[in-house]
């Protein structure tokens, strides 16, 4: 395949230029004004914006235990839909992802899928936070990081020796981080949505105390640690002062946690509901502003399917938190840094595609000569409507908002997995 006319934009390569990309093989193999050879096929992609293809560090597709919320196929289908082409599955599945045969078993059918499916080992057996998994029997059967993700790792004793040993094996560790000590109700800030509710809700310090705990612990043990959805503009700050004292450790931000506040809660129900909450216009900004000085490193979506029903339960706060995010994400974070002014198109991609990957150690991130023939193709400035998913769910408030930058082309490996229409 030659692509031709594409505007690029590699971050890893800080590039921005108007070129063709030849791929052969699943491998990028020349970049530059290239004719086309005979047979070649050949997609103009004049006007249009070339990129590598985005990276989700943290995603549910619920396979195994829960697909009837979504499973490996239908979440690569969302994944592409959405210009992602790797993407990183939490380990909180059913069975949790504790053994090397459950691990083996999810990466072996993910092989079958069109994107690159990556997974998640959970710290502790069974998500119980008391006895370690066998970290190097799970990186040495594929495992990509740890994680408990969904339940904090309370004990703190335990929580050292698993990055200690996440730092001997090189791998990243992340955190979930909220106290329950401090949440009456999960999923809805103690704010304007919690009076509105009339509840106590969840208060940003069940984060914040977990989240100094862990900047400590994470400068002590020199692991690589990531805050998941981090939600608070005091955690922001937390993990700032961390990486200034020469901890390693980075954060992720939702499209949804930069882009609503706690009041969506009023206008969405239990669609706005997410763990952690969404929170202060305060907190918003502040986030915004970790992404635009680097303290927020990575942009993730926290993908997290449920069904209609499961959203519909009353009261709303007893209904199940999280967002199906990976189909409206580009377009969130295009319409909400990008063309608000906070970010450029490049810092946006970065944290989207070469952070997560040089931080992973995954192959893709960047477009150059040998690299996998992984991109996103799209028009940041051509509007769309969110109105269809390929997610089995569609438990989101975007659903009916137009947003920027409608993707055009998802091609992974070489071949085209997408197609906007």
């Amino acid at each position: 395949m030659l692509i031709k006319n594409g505007y690029l934009i590699n971050p890893a390569t800080n590039t921005e230029e108007t070129t063709d990309i030849r791929v052969e093989n699943g491998m990028i193999t020349e970049i530059g004004s290239l004719t086309a050879a005979s047979e070649e096929e050949v997609l103009d992609i004049t006007g249009l914006t070339i990129a590598p293809g985005l990276i989700d560090t943290h995603i549910h597709f619920r396979d195994p235990g829960f697909t009837y919320k979504e499973d490996l196929h239908t979440g690569a289908l969302a994944a592409a839909k959405g210009g992602f082409t790797s993407v990183i599955c939490m380990a909180n599945t059913k069975p949790t992802v504790d053994s090397v045969e459950i691990l083996e078993d999810i990466l072996t059918r993910a092989k079958n899928e069109n994107i690159h499916i990556y997974q998640a080992a959970s710290v502790t057996y069974g998500l119980k936070g008391e006895e370690m998994t066998d970290f190097d029997s799970l990186k040495a059967a594929g495992a990509c990081g740890f994680t408990d993700d969904g339940i904090p790792l309370m004990d703190a004793s335990l929580c050292m020796r698993a990055m200690k040993k996440a730092a001997e094996v090189d791998l990243p560790i992340s955190l979930h981080e909220e106290d329950p000590a401090f949440i009456s109700q999960n999923g809805i800030n103690h704010g304007v949505a919690s009076e509105h509710l009339g509840i106590e809700g969840s208060p940003a310090i069940a984060e914040e105390s977990m989240v100094a705990r862990d900047c400590m612990l994470a400068l002590a043990s020199g692991a690589h640690t990531v805050i998941q959805h981090i939600s608070s503009g005091t955690s922001v700050a937390l993990v700032r002062n961390a990486k200034a004292m020469g901890a390693k450790i980075h954060a992720e931000a939702t499209p949804h946690h930069f882009t609503l506040t706690d009041e969506a809660v009023i206008k969405y129900g239990s669609l706005a509901k997410m763990n952690p909450p969404l929170r202060t216009e305060e907190d918003r900004l502040a986030i915004i502003q970790g992404l635009k000085d680097n303290t927020v490193d990575l942009i993730a979506t926290d993908h997290a399917p449920h069904s209609a029903e499961e959203k519909a339960k009353e009261p709303l706060w007893t209904a199940p938190s999280g967002i199906t995010g990976l189909e409206t994400s580009l377009g969130l974070g295009i319409t909400s840094l990008v063309k608000d002014g906070h970010l450029t198109m490049m810092e946006l991609l970065e944290k989207m595609t070469i952070n997560p990957a040089r931080l992973y150690k995954l192959p893709g991130g960047s477009v150059e000569v040998n690299a996998p023939a992984d991109f996103v193709i799209f028009n940041p400035d051509e509007q769309w409507t969110v109105d269809t998913f390929a997610s089995k769910s569609t438990n989101t408030p975007f659903t009916g908002q137009t947003l920027y930058g409608k993707i055009h082309y998802t091609i992974c490996g070489g071949e085209i997995v997408y197609t906007g229409k």
